[in-house]
Order: C-alpha cells, then structure tokens, then sequence
C-alpha cells in the first residue's frame, strides 16, 4: 500500500512538473514569442547552411566516382601488357572504376567535345589516329590519387598518367571549407541562442521571483522549481523544430527541383539529395538544438533565483 502511494505522488509531481511547463509557455505569450522567434532564426539560418554542405559533400562524392586521372599507354603495348595493367590497376586501394578506352574511342571523345566542328578530325582516321589507348580510374578518395599514382607509375605498358588535379582540388576545398563555415556558424548561433533565451526566459523568472523565494523556504528543491522552467524552454524548442521542419518539407524539394532543372539547362547534369535524406538527419540535430538549448537557457536563467 505504502508502495502504491509512494509511486502515486511520484506521477502527481512528474504531471506538476509538466503542466506548469505546459501552462507557463501560454501563460507568458509574450517572453515566449520572443523565444521561439530567436530559437525558429537559429534553426532555419542552421538549416540552410546544412543543406547546403550537404548537397555540396554529395555533389562532391558524386564526381569523385568520376573524377580521378588517365592512364595512357603505348602504341607498341601488347595486348597481354595492356591487360595485365588494366588488372592492377582493378586492384589497387582506392581505385572504384576502371574504363579501358580504345584509339578510336578516344578519337570520338575528342570529336564530341568539338560538336559541329568535329569534321576539323576527319583527317586523323585511321593509322592517322594521334590518340593513345588509355584506362580511365576513378576513385573512391580523391585525397588518395597521389598514392594510387605512385603504385601505377613504372609499370609495363604506361606512356603517360593525366590528373585533373586542379578539379579534384577544388572540389575538396569547397568542399572543406564548407564544413567548417557549417560548424563556426552552428557554434555562434548557439551561443547567440542560448544568451538571447537566457535573457528571456530571465524575465518570466523574474515577474515570479517572490512566487520562488515562498517554494524555496517552505522547502522545495532547485529541481522542483527548476524543471517546469526547463519544460517551458524544451517546449518552446520542440515547437520550433515543428516550425522549421514544416518550412524544409514544404520548400525544399521544390527548391532543389528548379536547380536540378537550372543546371540540366546549363548541361550540368547532375542531382540533389531528396527531401526525406535531409530531413532525415536534420530532424535529429534540430530536436537536439531545440531541447537541449531551451533547457540549458532555462537552468541558466534560474541559478540566481535560486540561490536563496
């Protein structure tokens, strides 16, 4: 019975607790505006950026399955040498495809890039063909293609290694430098965040100073006081990522949709990540913003009320 009763109170606090996070949240309109304006900006400006270095570090991987160096190798190879090269390369670290490309092939790619010019060629038909047979490697690491350079160097039958390297090196520096941009601006915002929701939250502890002073002397703790406070800053948090996530849905696929078609008119053919992979992620990282940075502004506001 004494069991029964001891569990009882136990859920009468927890459901206090809650409640009065619940009722302070309606109760203080105007304090918590202010904080799920200040908490909706972090997220969404949060949003973008992430978005962004998201797609940036697929398009980034994406290339990097095309992008890496040619092997050229001599006319006078034989078929065996040419294979036996195809082979190690097939099997060396890092190394995600290999395409064997013929003299001739070789000839049409060049014809295409000249398009309506490409009769300019007619006269490198045949034993005219000035193109050397080539495997082209694409990689799984871009940091990796010195290395994988280095392995294929020496070997029979390898006239000469291209390296598109001022491609690659663009693409890993924006695509670092996109990281840390992402990062610096998540760390300012919290801060920002948490210092303008502290102030906030400060006034509706403050408009309740004496109502706390009474709850401290007839003896409740810091957590009993504190934790409707942390409720109404966690609620507020939560609704914010309901806000923000809403606005992602519905604008996202949209957004990306008219890029993808922008950049298929500029013949960049290339796509997106799709609603439900951004979401995915983001949701999570939002649910940890918004609670843990309504709550943490929340215990901060309240540590000089109640040191009584």
């Amino acid at each position: 019975m004494i069991k029964k009763v001891g569990i009882t109170v136990r859920y009468s606090i927890f459901g206090y607790l809650i409640g009065e996070g619940f009722r302070n949240v309606f109760k203080n309109k105007k304090s918590t505006i202010a904080s799920l304006v200040i908490m909706c900006a972090t997220m969404f400006i949060f949003g973008i950026f992430y978005i962004v270095g998201e797609n940036v570090n697929y398009i980034t991987e994406a290339v990097e399955q095309q992008q890496g160096m040619r092997v050229f190798v001599y006319d006078d190879a034989t078929e065996e040498a040419v294979t036996q090269l195809g082979n190690k390369i097939r099997n060396l670290e890092y190394v995600n495809k290999v395409t064997y490309v013929s003299k001739e092939e070789g000839l049409e790619e060049v014809k295409r890039m000249f398009k309506e010019r490409k009769d300019l060629l007619s006269t490198y038909e045949g034993e005219e063909n000035p193109f050397k047979a080539s495997y082209v490697v694409t990689l799984t690491d871009l940091n990796q293609v010195d290395e994988v350079q280095k392995q294929i160097e020496g070997s029979e039958g390898v006239a000469e290694i291209v390296i598109r390297s001022d491609t690659i090196q663009a693409l890993l520096k924006i695509a670092d430098g996109v990281k840390v941009v992402t990062i610096t601006i998540l760390v300012i915002l919290i801060f920002i965040s948490i210092f303008i929701i502290t102030n906030t939250i400060k006034l509706t502890v403050h408009a309740r100073r004496k109502e706390i002073s009474i709850m401290k002397y007839v003896g409740a703790t810091n957590g009993f006081i504190r934790w409707p406070f942390m409720v109404e800053g966690m609620l507020i948090g939560l609704i914010a990522v309901l806000i923000c996530t809403l606005i992602f849905g519905l604008g996202y696929g949209y957004i990306a949709s008219e890029i993808e078609a922008s950049l298929a008119r500029g013949r960049i053919y290339t796509t997106l990540l799709s609603t439900n992979e951004i979401l995915g992620t983001l949701v999570i990282i939002y649910l940890a913003l918004g609670i843990g940075i309504g709550a943490l502004g929340s215990a901060i506001s309240m540590r000089k009320y109640l040191e009584v």
